[in-house]
């Protein structure tokens, strides 16, 4: 069955004196409950996207692709475990990755242990590239871009405008998370030296019962820019609900993660108060790539809605088995070694989010990065201003409704 959930494993087998070659097993841990379910679950889609293209066409070597998913219930330590046991128990050929840098980056040493590759899309931040056993190894694959860049367009912006206009003070709540502090304190550096003022920066603890006293204090800063460090679309919408009843109304208004999980955000905090809030990624429903054309159009046959519905995780998920089906196919096998030689060896892969190609650590360096603005419903590409397909940003944001 596509994409089993269990455990379960197949063998060559003869029917009538034709051999059936045993299918290349895959396993993932993904957060399938807990805090970053969301997002776990859209992987889990763009994973068995791609095992339904790819087995669709004949497999990969004559061979068809089973997944083996454990849910690491949103815990790095699951993680760990759940990796160590597809690869000893389960004997899977290959590991897909995780959902976010918090678990990519124990699960990566891990599977590095074991002399397994680590091919993902959910773990772009600098200590998921920086631990030992990826230095010592060089096993980790990040598909999508660099989290650091995350703000990059967006900076680029507020640095070209006029001084008259250009926003004067900013907020930086970050929620303590490998993924989230990296571009905020870049950007909190950047706007500093244009001298936007820092009225409210703190790193908020992960296990906060809620974030209500945080995003007061942000509330009564009065900062013009809210650059909210979020891996998720509760803290999101928490932050946005007491922004709303205490009257607070930022000019600029942007999160690391959250706006961009499509109809899971457009259901939190309701299409009118998503209106004006801004996000950054390196894919979404409308790119103009072929291969990403082809995906939405089947994501949208299977599970319906509309391009702007679909999370950012999915084209992610996607990406990486498209990458490592590269990887098999020109190295022929799933010889994990030989797949680590070969994807650092220079080349220069496709993906539905566009080139990749991996420098010594495993960061992608030809990424492309987006930031986005919900409008009326429209999860449009605003940013960078001269790219094909970017339209004008709404500024300031529209007040909350």
């Amino acid at each position: 069955a596509a994409g089993c959930s269990s455990g379960s494993s197949s063998s060559s087998s003869s029917n009538g004196g034709s051999t059936t070659k045993a299918p290349i097993v895959i396993g993932a841990s993904l957060s399938l409950t807990g805090d970053f379910s969301a997002d776990g679950q859209a992987f889990e889609r763009g994973y068995k996207l791609w095992q339904t293209d790819i087995n669709r066409t004949g497999g990969l070597l004559g061979r068809q692709v089973k997944f083996i998913f454990v849910d690491d219930k949103s815990d790095p330590t699951q993680g760990s475990t759940n990796v160590q046991q597809l690869i000893t128990s389960n004997h899977v050929a290959l590991v897909f990755g995780p959902f976010s840098s918090l678990i990519t980056g124990p699960t990566a040493s891990v599977a590095a242990r074991y002399g397994f590759a680590m091919i993902e899309g959910a773990g772009g931040a600098p200590a998921v590239f920086d631990t030992p056993s990826n230095k010592a190894r060089h096993n980790v694959f990040d598909v999508s871009y660099p989290i650091v860049a995350q703000y990059d367009p967006l900076l680029t912006w507020i640095k070209s405008m006029p001084s008259g206009q250009r926003p004067t003070t900013a907020a930086y709540p970050i929620i303590d998370n490998p993924f989230t502090i990296p571009p905020e304190q870049l950007a909190q550096h950047t706007l500093q030296g244009l001298g936007v003022k820092t009225v409210y920066s703190k790193i908020i603890p992960a296990e906060a019962p809620d974030y209500r006293s945080s995003a007061d204090q942000v509330a009564a800063s009065h900062a013009q820019i809210v650059l909210l460090g979020s891996v998720d679309v509760p803290t999101v919408h928490a932050f946005m609900q007491a922004f709303q009843q205490q009257h607070y109304n930022p000019k600029i208004m942007a999160a690391t993660a959250g706006p961009d999980q499509g109809a899971a955000f457009l259901s939190a905090v309701g299409k009118a108060n998503a209106n004006g809030v801004m996000t950054a990624n390196g894919w979404y429903g409308g790119y103009q790539n072929a291969q990403s054309k082809a995906m939405v159009r089947e994501y949208i046959a299977k599970y319906g809605g509309t391009a702007s519905d679909i999370n950012s995780d999915v084209a992610e998920g996607y990406s990486v088995g498209q990458v490592a089906a590269q990887a098999v196919r020109a190295t022929g096998g799933t010889d994990n070694a030989k797949i680590i030689k070969y994807l650092h060896s220079g080349v220069t892969l496709t993906s539905v989010q566009g080139p990749v190609q991996f420098n010594s650590l495993g960061e992608n360096v030809k990424p492309v990065v987006f930031v986005f603005q919900w409008q009326n419903g429209n999860y449009a590409q605003v940013l960078p201003a001269d790219a094909p397909g970017s339209g004008q940003v709404q500024f300031p944001k529209p007040v909350w409704p």
